[in-house]
């Protein structure tokens, strides 16, 4: 292995190629110039008279034409670089700044805010995380479009493009009447009007479901083949990273920490940070025996960075220089084969080094103990789950749904219209059971979760529940169903003020629960605008499991957060459900987290589930199509992608027949008219598919009747039965 400092090999091509970047007449980078020249940069703000130091250091350079993902947790500082690269820091609180950065030949550092205008202008487009934060939800999406095109024949052909069905029509569109999707390919379309040289895309799939994050990822590349921009992709996935990036760059505590070609990083990683991502990120082959290894510790604290490295106090490598020594950014020679990767190598070897010569660096002190030790994907002894307690208590249900459907009225007067949330949803969770629920946003997940909470009432159908009573329910965003103005230690006894206890007894409870989901009694004090992303959920769980529910009903509880703080909320939920006996009913999009949590899948479309069987068995062999569709969606580096053609079916106007047909392989004539319903798929494993052609394609022999028919069991005497809901 050789290296070499980087600084010292950057130390004069910064200025060289910012002088050949600024060749041409327009001033846009010459085709043999880095695009993005980063070179010592520093970012910090003061907040309550302390310094936040956002970046420390970050030097890196990006050429014409390529994907660069950007890949760290929440704080590493991945949205302040991109912010910089755009000019765009807040002017509250002022921001210090630092080092160089230079895009299509001006420094976004020196350059004066007119400077920064016109370079916006002229070479960068930028597409944010949540599009409705970014888009007027006063201003129909042709005037939006057209701001940026210049023209609405620009705009249709724009949306058209990234492709938006019908794009005349959605010129007529408010965001709100679009689809998460949907509104951020408007976005993107705007991001690219002029062909920018440069787009900064910050978590632009984050929270979107398995399909439309496909979708997304997939017009990147695109657009970046199409119209020679390039890209820098912000995700806190390295699995998203991986799909579409040429070179991947991992930050920490606001320095990078490893930077190399997407296929060599995420297949042979060497910095014991990336290694740690890495091995946090849930994949449909992670062994549900045991709980996902995952990160130690918090990351540091940006208000009081360590002298030495700052991965020091949470590194498996580490030794006493660590805790003094900065490591430098070095090139590393890893004799990579990246052909042997398993089909890796398909990944950004031809886009990703245009000029010959891809570095891969590593920010690390202790590389040669790490070659030595064991691969990065190695689970490091972690010991396999306990056997769960409570399931298998002769099947009894704790939550029955029966025929529930769900309307919600759209509009007023002869407009009015009444969207399908559920359309006819039969479901059993047995005591001490986990089932996920998965399926494209829109399908009813939430809304079948809330309904079963007794947050609103159904029109028609029945929830009943077993001895336990009402469930108990852990929202997406933590922090919204939080109290801002309570401790954390107030909005936990709370829930215990009916158990009848004393003061002192409430407390005591209160700090068991705390430790029970790994929090310390000093967070009984806080409140939560203190508490990290993380730490919030925790406090949601502890909550919750204060008083052990009979069920644990988790909506979207890892969605928005990064793949650490994800495992650690998995594995949480793993430990409650084992520790107290819980039922869990689990909504996400992330099929692997499904397999994770759930002993059983339940996949939803359109108001309805069309499949349910055990976790491993609906991932191993899927059986209806849009399962199989959903399945192959899922980000995993080498793999050809078969994409899921159009739009979910529009609520408000459900196709006849089977729902699913406008977008399924499998489609034949009758589908357009067939009634469907779950039926048995012949085995002994009770799994059930509504889907009379793919059930017809079965092996020869095997008939539904084999199987027997499903029956609905019901609430035993002295269970809970709440019809009206």
């Amino acid at each position: 292995m050789t290296r070499t400092s980087a600084t010292s090999r950057t130390a004069e091509g910064p200025s060289s190629a910012v002088r050949a970047g600024a060749d041409s007449a327009d001033g846009s980078p010459s085709p043999v110039s880095p695009l993005v020249v980063v070179e010592d940069l520093h970012v910090s703000f003061t907040r309550g008279g302390q310094d936040v130091h956002a970046l420390r250091g970050v030097s890196f350079e990006l050429r014409p034409g390529e994907i660069l993902g950007l890949v760290g947790e929440s704080g590493s500082g991945k949205s302040v670089l991109g912010l910089t690269l755009l000019g765009l820091l807040p002017r509250r609180p002022t921001p210090t700044v630092n080092g160089r950065a230079v895009v299509c030949g001006t420094d976004m550092v020196a350059a004066t805010a007119e400077e920064t205008r016109l370079v916006r202008r002229s070479h960068l487009g930028a597409v944010f995380q949540d599009p409705m934060t970014s888009l007027n939800p006063t201003m129909r999406i042709g005037a939006q479009v057209v701001e940026a095109a210049g023209s609405t024949t620009e705009a249709v052909r724009l949306l058209d493009a990234v492709g938006v069905p019908d794009p005349a029509r959605r010129l007529t569109s408010y965001p709100h009447e679009l689809s998460g999707g949907l509104r951020q390919r408007v976005m993107i379309a705007m991001a690219v009007a002029g062909s920018p040289a440069l787009v900064i895309a910050d978590e632009p799939t984050t929270a979107l479901d398995v399909t439309v994050q496909a979708q997304i990822l997939e017009l990147l590349a695109t657009l970046r083949d199409e119209l020679g921009s390039s890209f820098i992709l912000v995700t806190h996935d390295l699995g998203v990273a991986a799909q579409v990036a040429d070179r991947i760059a991992v930050l920490y505590g606001g320095r990078l920490a490893e930077v190399g070609p997407s296929a060599e990083l995420f297949t042979a990683p060497l910095h014991p940070y990336s290694r740690g991502l890495l091995r946090s990120r849930l994949v449909l082959q992670t062994d549900r025996a045991r709980p996902i290894r995952t990160l130690p510790g918090e990351p540091p604290d940006p208000r009081h960075h360590p002298p030495g490295c700052p991965f020091a106090p949470r590194c498996d490598h580490y030794a006493a220089e660590c805790d003094t020594v900065l490591p430098p950014l070095e090139d590393v020679d890893t004799g990579f084969d990246g052909a042997a990767a398993d089909g890796a190598a398909a990944v950004g070897t031809e886009a990703g080094d245009p000029g010959g010569g891809v570095h891969h660096q590593v920010a690390c002190l202790r590389l040669a103990e790490i070659e030595a030790g064991p691969g990065p994907l190695s689970d490091g002894g972690v010991a396999p789950w306990p056997p769960v307690s409570g399931i298998g208590r002769g099947n009894r249900p704790a939550v029955l749904v029966h025929g529930v459907h769900k309307r919600f009225p759209i509009g007023s007067g002869f407009r009015k219209r009444q969207l399908q949330a559920l359309r006819g949803v039969d479901l059993a969770l047995n005591e001490g059971e986990a089932i996920a629920l998965v399926g494209e946003s829109g399908c009813g997940k939430s809304t079948l979760l809330r309904s079963i909470a007794g947050l609103q009432s159904v029109d028609e159908g029945s929830i009943e529940f077993g001895k336990g009573g009402r469930p108990q329910m852990v929202f997406q965003d933590a922090g919204a169903s939080l109290t801002p103005w309570l401790t954390v230690g107030e909005q936990i006894e709370e829930r215990l003020r009916s158990e009848g206890l004393g003061r002192k007894d409430r407390r005591s409870r209160m700090l068991q629960s705390l430790t029970l989901v790994g929090l310390p009694h000093e967070v009984a004090e806080a409140k939560p605008a203190q508490l990290s992303g993380g730490q919030r959920q925790r406090v949601g769980l502890a909550r919750a499991t204060v008083v052990p529910p009979e069920v644990l009903l988790c909506d979207e509880p890892t969605s928005a957060l990064d793949v650490s703080l994800a495992a650690t909320v998995l594995n949480l939920i793993g430990r409650l459900r084992r520790e107290l006996g819980v039922a869990i009913l689990f909504v996400t999009h992330d099929l692997a987290a499904a397999r994770m949590v759930g002993d059983r899948i339940a996949v939803m479309y359109l108001g309805r589930i069309v499949e349910i069987g055990a976790a491993d068995e609906l991932c191993a062999a899927p059986v209806h199509p849009y399962t199989r569709a959903l399945l192959d969606t899922v980000p995993e580096v080498g793999r050809v992608h078969i994409r899921l053609k159009g739009e979910p079916a529009n609520p408000l106007e459900p196709p006849t027949g089977c729902a699913f047909h406008p977008r399924c392989t499998m489609a034949e004539a009758r589908c357009a008219s067939l009634s469907v319903a779950l039926e048995p798929v012949p085995g002994p494993t009770g799994r059930q598919v509504a889907c009379p052609v793919a059930l017809g394609t079965r092996p020869a022999g095997m008939t539904s009747a084999s199987a027997g028919s499903p029956v609905s069991p019901r609430i035993p005497e002295g269970g809970t039965d709440d019809g009206s809901r």
